[in-house]
């Protein structure tokens, strides 16, 4: 449903687009023959403005579809509501390391023969009720595989979706191998030929994060279809698009060994494999790392297993490249807010969207002993960014605590929080601070790819041991774990006895775990090692 290729083009709201930008970028890199398809967002996502307060307001953010994407002559049309809406195609081609190309389509509905609702089906990301969504959903998996087919690919092996959006897509197979034999009537050896055929990653393990429509709803937007009487298809009048992709699906995975575990819970007929998320490497790492990089690690491009040599990086050389990224982000936050932070302060980053069960004030629980803890141990500075969804009142509230800590605590503790929180201020963010700090609610963290964009800049994580940080988490050695039966009390203890101590009073000290971040944890959690994973276990098999 989203796909994070450039800052400029707003085709993505957070994690779930970005990992699928990077996991493109791997396979133009190691040459795996693949094509991405999503939907075009004219109006994006949404611009985040905050005033003073926290208060959050979304604004439209148009963008300049043809300085980015190249307008394709074909197009197809699909039935939603009995009507024939028509769908165009533009492409984004990614290009690897060695010059292989990857194309990413992006379907279009605004075209003039359209109905004005139909035109503005790929105007929002997330966007509209549950009737726009099963139509954006219509569009990406039944529209999708009939533009792939209209564009030529014609002997795909795998379809791979990234989370229930696109399982639409697993009818319009079922609908294929009908007119291929020329039948009315789905058959048990159909449902097996598609499962042969597809593959499906669950992302979330909140509930929010599977979308069901009511047997009404989807009758009435697909219309009389035999696909529709697959046994099963609904439960008690509803179809959850999750389960419609794992029903259909030959394998499928969670995105880390605990969310895959977690997974198995939740769906319990299934059987749920896992393969950990990763970052492209080469994206995340920063200017100053990637010169590092180049001069000690030749070729860590095209290995991203190499940055375990990450070790044998001189101290004071990754010392500075660490200055230079950091430098570069506190320019940033100058330009952007006008707010001057200190240099030498040790510097907190939480990056994340703006939800209650990600829990980004909860370092504020206690704010005399936060005060207590600059006294004591040395002072700091925290940066923030993160957008609520519009809907997500409780994302919006969090906002605005935040920004009451940030008031109170304006003569203790310097804190910003930059608005608009997207991949180009990631990418400063995640580069520039001293420790990245990530303590969702468990077990609601599936990945979490923050903390590898990171990892692999040398920044450690003072984290909840969830998602993959239950896997790249060694104490003491790539970072910290906060302890769920007390977080807050884990939170303060760590950082006043731990972590800052060490950034301020045995700074070699600091500098090995930053070593380590790299060369443990950036040279594993990666988006080449993640593919690799989905070559062998899922699409060449």
């Amino acid at each position: 449903m989203e796909v994070g290729l450039e800052p400029g083009m707003p085709t993505y709201s957070g994690g779930l687009g970005v990992l699928a930008g990077d996991a493109i970028r791997s396979a133009a890199d190691m040459q795996i023959p693949m094509a991405a398809l999503t939907l075009l967002y004219r109006k994006g996502y949404f611009r985040q403005k905050l005033d003073p307060q926290g208060q959050q307001t979304e604004v439209p953010e148009d963008w300049k579809i043809e300085h980015y994407l190249k307008e394709l002559p074909k197009q197809i049309a699909v039935s939603i509501e009995g009507r024939k809406v028509l769908v165009r195609a533009w492409q984004y081609d990614v290009v690897g390391t060695s010059g292989f190309e990857i194309p990413v389509y992006f379907l279009d509905t605004d075209l003039e023969k359209n109905s004005e609702w139909d035109r503005t089906l790929s105007h929002f990301l997330y966007g509209g009720e549950a009737r726009y969504r099963v139509a954006q959903e219509i569009i990406l998996g039944i529209g999708g595989v009939k533009m792939l087919r209209a564009l030529g690919h014609r002997s795909i092996e795998r379809f791979h979706m990234n989370e229930g959006h696109s399982s639409f897509l697993t009818l319009e197979l079922l609908e294929e191998q009908l007119a291929k034999d020329a039948r009315h009537a789905v058959r048990e050896g159909d449902v097996e030929r598609v499962r042969e055929r597809c593959v499906f990653t669950t992302h979330t393990p909140v509930p929010a994060g599977h979308d069901k429509f009511s047997k009404d709803l989807v009758e009435k937007m697909l219309g009389p279809r035999q696909v529709l009487k697959l046994k099963d298809l609904f439960d008690k009048g509803v179809l959850n698009m999750t389960h419609l992709a794992l029903h259909l699906s030959g394998y499928v995975n969670g995105v880390a060994k605990k969310h895959g575990e977690i997974s198995r819970q939740m769906f319990s007929d299934e059987n749920i494999d896992s393969i950990t998320n990763g970052i492209h490497a080469a994206t995340w790492a920063a200017k100053p790392l990637q010169e590092l990089f180049d001069r000690h690690i030749p070729g860590w491009r095209q290995d991203n297993s190499s940055l375990r040599h990450a070790l044998k990086i001189p101290k004071l050389e990754l010392w500075e490249a660490h200055m230079d990224a950091k430098q570069h982000l506190l320019d940033q936050v100058q330009k952007r807010t006008g707010v001057r932070m200190d240099m030498n302060l040790f510097t907190v980053g939480f990056a994340r969207r703006a939800t209650a069960y990600k829990r980004a004030d909860l370092i504020f629980q206690d704010l005399e002993r936060l005060k207590r803890i600059v006294a004591k141990s040395g002072r700091f500075q925290i940066l923030y960014g993160g957008k609520a969804h519009p809907n997500d009142e409780a994302g919006k509230e969090l906002i605005r605590r935040i920004h009451g800590a940030k008031a109170t605590l304006k003569n203790d503790i310097p804190i910003v929080y930059l608005e608009n929180y997207d991949m180009e201020l990631a990418k400063f963010i995640t580069s520039g601070v001293d420790l990245w700090l990530n303590n969702p609610e468990p077990p609601l963290e599936a990945s979490g790819t923050s903390g590898m964009k990171a990892a692999v800049n040398g920044i450690p994580s003072l984290s909840i041991l969830d998602g993959w940080w239950i896997e790249g988490h060694i104490e003491g050695v790539t970072g910290w774990f906060i302890d769920e039966k007390n977080p807050a009390a884990s939170l303060y203890l760590k950082l006043a006895e731990n972590i800052i101590p060490l950034f301020y009073q045995t700074r070699d000290r600091f500098l090995d775990v930053m070593a380590n971040a790299i060369a443990l944890n950036g040279s594993y959690f990666n988006t080449q090692r993640m593919l690799g994973q989905y070559v062998v276990k899922a699409y060449f098999v």
